[in-house]
């Protein structure tokens, strides 16, 4: 029966070629999804499996995602398609696996009772009751596995307020194994009374465009909060939307909590609320309430006020990740201890195996892609954070894959890292997630961290740990196969000469935040290197034989005080990018060599305006930092260079210490540039800018004049950084300015007392941040009418905190995150 309903499928798939340009053809993905039906043919016919209630809901799917195929190939949305495509895949994979024990089994729910959820509720709350300005019928509650997600929607759906507003409400665990129609029935028998029986098998006889329209019918009218509970990738949920979706606004909620960014929220009609992890206090209470409680611990084996310290560092390694605080607390109370000592020994072995084995399950179906992106987190420390460029340069420079931010998209959508927006956007994963990495990597990429009881016979990865006063090494460690070393530990590197003669094939080589004093001058023999880390050391001098790294492409020596770098520099062909800050060179740049060059991150003034003709020739340089501009500073020859460069996009201008830089007055001329940071003393803002900035930092300007009506002009301006920048009292702007701006933050303006804001400005602003505002004790009432405020975030003090939050000006705003 299954076979012969998927063939049937196939028949009218193949019959529906298209018109395009007088030629009729089947288009890409129509050709996908009848290659993936014919092997799930071939699958049903030679597995011989039985027409189970499994293989029934799994067929009646294919089905609704064919006539689903049919309808979006006769309107041209082939991007959707492709999404049906890989549905249909995981469909494949879902049938390859029936009848195979434990391969396919609900999963449990990460349901758990967590401190400190008071903050979450009513943020949440706020968005599906309060929040009135628009209408978004779509929650999305998203965090890493085992955060509390599933805890925070139950005490939504069960709190007074909900229950009051909405007339029906449902809660559905899904899991990996809930198929569309298992999901339509599940809804049904909320919704539909006496749903049972012979009822029940009823429903599940009839197709899923049936159970879809008798959904519609019972949701009609009435508002609803309907919560799917760790919604994992496999539903097809497309169908399901346009069922409950109704015509006019009823206040109707859909929540979903999941891991991940699903396809289906990425509209305007959807509200992402992301679990964040609990902090260093709410962690410690968590984990004495969970070890103290009930009868756990004897009274003799109460856990020792004066190891409270030892206890909390080690709950760092728990990352604020509540399943793992538990789990910990759990494993030290079931093991019997009642000295000092003995506790101690116990928070020096604790083990996350439990937690790893439930967390695997959701990172284990990550794209093969994004799974290598994942398993190479683990070169990196536990809880660093990261730079976009670094990551992506790690990838590209391991062979595995091409210079993309789609991947960190991707690993943000799977809640593997976190976005951490500081001075600059950077990355972290979870500590807990990153042992899980780690275990992933050993296997997947050849990983080994030296010291460790697993080492690989012919490892490719390799993290050495090295303590501040010793490093050890063997000359028996097998080095030919190593495509990346990476340094942790305390700086203290003292290998011989010899050392590096058996690194034949490593291209990556990172000693970043080492402590590093001296590049050894043998690192010249690793001829196949491409990326080269020295950033954040205490290194004097770059040796010369860096000139022998003839395919070095990425060149890290930022943040280095005074490192002398040697003239040969600048004849590496090869490097695309060069990361510096504070160099010394005994000669003038001669740079005309390095014309693949891309990034070029530090370079002075006079240096750059004396070699001007070998300027000339980088092409492709896409980001520029230039240093040391002040009141003397030929900016009309400098703007006249940087004219010249048309994939010129960042660029960073800096002052020369304490001096003001020229009035930039034809930064205007420099068409092609999206994001300028201006670092440094300016007597007066120029009165052009980049027509094409959508990114402009002003940082330690010191401007005694408001900035604001000639910034507010910036027609193209979307996101406005001030810090530092403006050293008056009153600020103001006004209707019509800022007529894109969608993001705002002003740090560091401690003179500022009043900001005035005029109703109608600041119209597409939908996220603001004020940060050490010391004298700025209120915002303006004009803020509740910025109608695309959605995210307020602030640090003051205590006392302003309070009077801000309650004030009226900030009632309507959706997320407001006020500190302390």
């Amino acid at each position: 029966m299954a076979e012969a309903v998927i063939l049937s499928m196939i028949e009218k798939l193949e019959n529906c070629p298209v018109n395009r340009d007088n030629i009729i053809h089947i288009s890409g993905p129509i050709k996908w999804i009848i290659s993936e039906l014919r092997h799930i043919v071939d699958l049903v016919r030679n597995k011989k499996f039985g027409e189970g209630r499994r293989l029934s809901f799994l067929v009646s799917d294919l089905v609704h995602m064919a006539h689903d195929a049919l309808d979006l190939h006769k309107k041209g949305k082939t991007s959707e398609l492709y999404f049906i495509a890989r549905w249909i895949g995981e469909i494949k994979m879902r049938m390859s696996k029936l009848g195979v024990d434990g391969a396919e089994t609900e999963s449990n729910s990460e349901d758990h009772a967590v401190l400190g959820l008071d903050k979450h509720i009513e943020m949440v709350l706020r968005t599906i009751i309060v929040y009135t300005k628009e209408y978004r019928p779509l929650v999305l509650i998203k965090g890493m596995a085992g955060i509390g997600k599933t805890t925070l929607a139950r005490e939504i759906y069960n709190h007074a307020d909900v229950i009051e507003r909405f007339e029906y409400r449902a809660w559905v665990c899904v899991s990996n194994v809930t198929t569309l129609k298992d999901l339509i029935i599940k809804l049904l028998q909320h919704a539909v009374v006496d749903v049972d029986g012979d009822n029940l098998h009823t429903l599940e006889e009839m197709d899923n465009q049936s159970l879809l329209s008798m959904l519609h019918r019972h949701m009609r009218g009435q508002p609803y909060l309907i919560v799917l509970d760790d919604l994992p990738k496999q539903i097809y949920f497309r169908p399901i939307w346009k069922a409950l979706k109704k015509e006019v606004s009823d206040g109707s909620k859909l929540v979903v909590t999941s891991h991940m960014m699903h396809g289906f929220l990425k509209n305007k009609l959807h509200d992402v609320y992301k679990m964040e992890p609990l902090d260093s206090i709410m962690s410690w209470q968590l984990f004495y309430k969970t070890i103290n409680s009930g009868n756990k611990l004897r009274n003799e084996q109460k856990f020792p006020k004066e190891l409270e310290y030892q206890g909390k560092l080690m709950l760092r390694k728990c990352g604020g990740l509540p399943l793992a605080i538990k789990e910990v607390a759990n494993q030290l109370a079931q093991k019997k201890a009642s000295t000092g000592s003995e506790w101690e020994q116990l928070l020096e072995c604790v083990d996350f195996g439990s937690t790893l084995e439930l967390l695997e399950p959701y990172y284990k179906k990550l794209d093969t892609r994004l799974l290598l992106c994942f398993m190479y987190m683990a070169l990196y420390k536990e809880n660093t954070t990261l730079r976009a460029n670094k990551l992506t340069q790690i990838w590209y420079a391991a062979g595995e894959m091409a210079r993309s931010h789609s991947y960190i998209e991707g690993l943000i959508d799977e809640s593997v890292i976190d976005e951490i927006n500081d001075k600059s956007t950077r990355y972290r994963m979870n500590p807990v997630l990153h042992r899980l990495s780690i275990k992933k990597a050993e296997k997947g990429i050849g990983f080994e961290i030296l010291g460790s009881n697993r080492l690989n016979g012919n490892p490719r990865h390799r993290v050495i740990i090295c303590s501040r006063d010793n490093f050890s090494y063997s000359m028996n460690q097998n080095n030919y196969y190593l495509v990346s070393l990476f340094f942790h530990g305390g700086g203290y590197f003292n290998a011989s000469p010899t050392y590096w003669k058996g690194f034949e094939k490593l291209k990556i080589l990172d000693f970043e935040d080492f402590g590093l004093k001296i590049v050894p001058e043998t690192i010249g023999i690793l001829t196949k290197l491409s990326y080269l880390g020295l950033r954040n050391n205490y290194i004097k001098e770059l040796p010369k034989s860096v000139g022998c790294l003839k395919n070095l492409e990425v060149l890290d020596i930022a943040q280095n005080f005074m490192v002398h770098v040697p003239d040969i520099i600048w004849e590496m062909g090869s490097l695309v990018h060069l990361y510096m800050s504070d160099v010394i060179c005994k000669k003038p740049f001669k740079i005309d060599v390095l014309q693949r060059l891309e990034t070029l991150t530090s370079v002075s003034v006079d240096n750059l305006l004396y070699e001007l003709s070998g300027f000339k020739m980088l092409t492709y340089l896409a980001k520029l930092g230039v240093q040391d501009l002040d009141g003397n500073t030929h900016v009309s020859k400098l703007f006249v260079l940087l004219s010249n460069f048309k994939f010129l996009e960042h660029l960073i201008l800096r002052g020369y210490r304490f001096k003001s830089m020229s009035c930039l007055v034809e930064l205007g001329t420099l068409k092609y540039v999206k994001t300028l940071k201006l670092d440094g003393r300016l007597d007066r803002l120029p009165n052009s800018f980049p027509c094409q900035m959508a990114s402009l930092t002003l940082a330690n300007s010191c401007l005694d004049e408001d900035p604001m009506p000639l910034l507010g002009k910036l027609s193209q301006l979307r996101n406005l950084i001030l810090r530092n920048a403006f050293t008056g009292q009153r600020m103001g702007i006004f209707k019509g300015d800022f007529p894109i701006l969608q993001v705002l933050c002003m740090e560091e303006l401690r003179h500022l007392r009043n900001l005035q804001i005029e109703k109608g400005a600041l119209d597409y602003v939908h996220k603001l941040e004020i940060h050490n505002c010391p004298y700025l004790d209120t915002l303006p009432e004009e803020v509740r009418s910025m109608h695309r405020l959605e995210e307020l975030k602030m640090e003051t003090t205590k006392t302003i905190s309070t009077n801000i939050k309650n004030s009226h000006s900030i009632s309507e705003i959706r997320f407001v995150n006020i500190n302390p």
